[in-house]
């Protein structure tokens, strides 16, 4: 891979730097996750994954910084790649064994800022849901667990005097991962045939690209962005094989057009924010499935009382046509709830913080309650229980026996 080549040459030659503009960070994690419910599919109760980390910056004059990440892991459950290689595409059903996380060059020079190679693209200013976030393909193996991975793109921002625009522009698709066919967290329907495969996954050719402008007022920050490309978020298609009894599912990544705004508003008591989307379909292939068109919105109000940080508010959908019934999207299975989250920080080394999410019907909830403490300077200690319940019908209540309980021990240095 040429990518992983340049992040090999550049890592040597910062090594060889004897100045002080080289950093580096980094930590050693063990997981254990513990299900007291087996599910259909999955009869595991106990899943341990380990992940090492290093992240390094190196910025040898003031307008040039090298920045990078790799990432070596495993599990108990399948879910990581058996094999020895380096992986810096993100595409593969597993998570790779070894992995470039992260490598880019950032340019500066007054007010332009230039962002090239792989990195990690966040927009909107939401918590729990972020319906303008189309550059921020996730991991979710583990449903609500999910973590951000980071795409091959250029970033270009320019600011001047409270507003900047934003403009990105990838070469390459890069997906969410879905959960496991063979493991608790993908729904199988009740009348499915014994045999379930994954068909070959055909990705999406060309480049994605977007703009937003975001302005700072006196006592505001409002910004609009449009998305042209594909929904990381796959339609399902199946296919069954009639003489095998199998069923095939194959990912479909649609093509998608969206328009976007979010906004900022502190006042006095608490802080207003807000996040929307409006998702288009693009797809002109008469064979292939077409997606909703439909807004997805968040409002929500955030308030910071002492040692406490409180967000609540109300994630909603809006379909204006649908096309598509087969598809995995948590994004949409999070709507129509109410939506909350606290954050206590009880002194420097310890926080306790609680995020749930109740849909509008009751039929629905989810909770997680998270303890994390520093035991030593380099040592930390996170606890937490995650409870899901509901009904069939319900994204939500779809996953009401994987409720768990998850211990986290950090060595970071």
């Amino acid at each position: 891979m040429r990518v992983e080549k340049l992040f090999r040459w550049l890592l040597l030659c910062t090594l060889g730097v004897s100045g002080q503009t080289f950093t580096q960070q980094g930590f050693l994690e063990a997981d254990f996750f513990v299900f007291p419910l087996t599910a259909p599919n999955d009869s595991g109760h106990v899943v341990g994954n380990g992940i090492f980390r290093w992240d390094a910056t190196y910025k040898p004059a003031p307008w040039v910084t090298f920045s990078g990440g790799v990432e070596a892991q495993t599990d108990t459950h399948g879910e990581t790649e058996r094999t020895f290689r380096v992986d810096a595409q993100d595409r593969g059903l597993l998570r790779p064994a070894f992995s470039l996380r992260a490598f880019q060059i950032t340019l500066h020079k007054g007010h332009f800022t230039a962002d090239l190679g792989k990195q990690i693209i966040r927009w909107g200013k939401a918590d729990i849901l972020n319906p303008t976030d189309r550059f921020a393909p996730r991991d979710y193996l583990n449903v609500v667990d999910s973590g951000v991975l980071g795409v091959l793109g250029a970033r270009v921002n320019a600011e001047y005097q409270g507003t900047s625009i934003d403009l990105v522009w990838t070469p390459r698709f890069t997906p969410s991962r879905v959960p496991l066919i063979d493991q608790r967290w993908a729904l199988l329907p009740p009348d499915a045939p014994p045999r379930i495969e994954n068909a070959a996954t055909v990705f999406p050719g060309g480049g994605q690209y977007g703009a937003r402008i975001d302005h700072i007022g006196h006592g505001y920050e409002i910004s609009a962005s449009v998305f042209e490309g594909y929904n990381h978020l796959p339609l399902l298609v199946p296919i069954i094989d009639p003489l095998s009894q199998t069923l095939y599912v194959q990912r479909f990544y649609p093509k998608i057009r969206t328009y976007g705004t979010d906004a900022a508003v502190p006042l006095r008591l608490f802080t207003i924010k807000t996040e929307a989307a409006w998702f288009q379909s693009r797809e002109t292939s008469a064979n292939a499935p077409r997606s909703d068109s439909y807004v997805l919105w968040v409002a929500q109000l955030e308030r910071q009382v002492r040692q406490w940080v409180f967000a609540a508010g109300y994630a909603g959908q809006t379909v204006f046509d649908y096309r598509y019934p087969f598809s995995f999207d948590p994004e949409r299975g999070l709507t129509k709830a109410l939506i909350a989250k606290a954050v206590y920080n009880v002194d420097a080394p310890t926080s306790v913080s609680i995020e749930t999410a109740i849909r509008q019907n009751g039929q629905g909830t989810w909770t997680s309650a998270e303890y994390s403490r520093q035991l030593a300077n380099h040592w930390r200690l996170i606890g937490g229980v995650t409870v899901i319940a509901g009904a069939r019908n319900d994204f939500l209540g779809e996953y009401r026996r994987n409720s768990f309980g998850v211990l986290r021990v950090r060595y970071s240095f």
